[in-house]
Formats: C-alpha cells, sequence, structure tokens
C-alpha cells in the first residue's frame, strides 16, 4: 500500500459518505451525485487492488497477515456496488442513507488494511 493514496482513499469515502447520509437524511433518493461518489470510492479501490498486487514486487511488502488484507480488500470492493444495487432497486431516501454508510465502512476497511500493511508482527 502506498500511505498517501490510502489518506486520500479515506478522505474520499468520509467525504462521499457524508454527503450521502446528509441528503438521504433531507429526503433526497440515491442520484448521479450520490451513485457517482459511490463509484469514485470504488474506483479508487480497484486502483489499490493493482497497487497491492504490484507493491511487492517493488519491495513494498505487507508486515502483517496476506489473508487478512486481501480479504479486507476484497469485502471492500464488493460493498459500493451492493449499497448501489440496493439504492437503485429501491429507490428512497433511507437508500441514500445506506449508499453513505456503505462509503464510510469502506473508510474504515481502508484505514485497517493501511494497519495491516504497515504494523509490524512482534
Amino acid at each position: 500500500m502506498i500511505e498517501w493514496f490510502t489518506w486520500v482513499q479515506l478522505a474520499v469515502a468520509v467525504v462521499a459518505g457524508l454527503m450521502c447520509i446528509a441528503l438521504g437524511l433531507v429526503g433526497r433518493v440515491p442520484s448521479d451525485l450520490t451513485i457517482g461518489a459511490l463509484a469514485l470510492v470504488e474506483v479508487l479501490l480497484v486502483a489499490q487492488l493493482v497497487v497491492a498486487i504490484a507493491a511487492p514486487a517493488s519491495g513494498n511488502e505487507p508486515s502483517g497477515s496476506v489473508l487478512e488484507f486481501y480479504t479486507y480488500l476484497i469485502s471492500a470492493l464488493l460493498l459500493p456496488p451492493a449499497a448501489a444495487f440496493w439504492a437503485l432497486v429501491e429507490r428512497n431516501r433511507w437508500s441514500t442513507v445506506i449508499l453513505g454508510v456503505a462509503a464510510l465502512a469502506v473508510g474504515v476497511m481502508v484505514y485497517r488494511m493501511l494497519q495491516i500493511w504497515t504494523v509490524q508482527q512482534a
């Protein structure tokens, strides 16, 4: 993992999540803005997958469990499409909130992936 890229991902996920939750709580249904914000979170996750696959070749290996890291990464990759599908099937204000919760969950997972990648094992 590249640390600065992880912080960018985290910032984008938090901003997208808070925006979607706020829009949902004021009664907005899923729109191009909310789905697009979650799509941006997904694109950054795909880029993170590419980085995670390529990083060990350049000497940037994880210090924690590789299995745990990729479990988090694959799970995080599945969250935005699942939330977007739900939001498009059931278009109401709570679907927009679900988009926000999914984005915030991805943010937490990205932070945990950084910990797994960088924290030294005893």
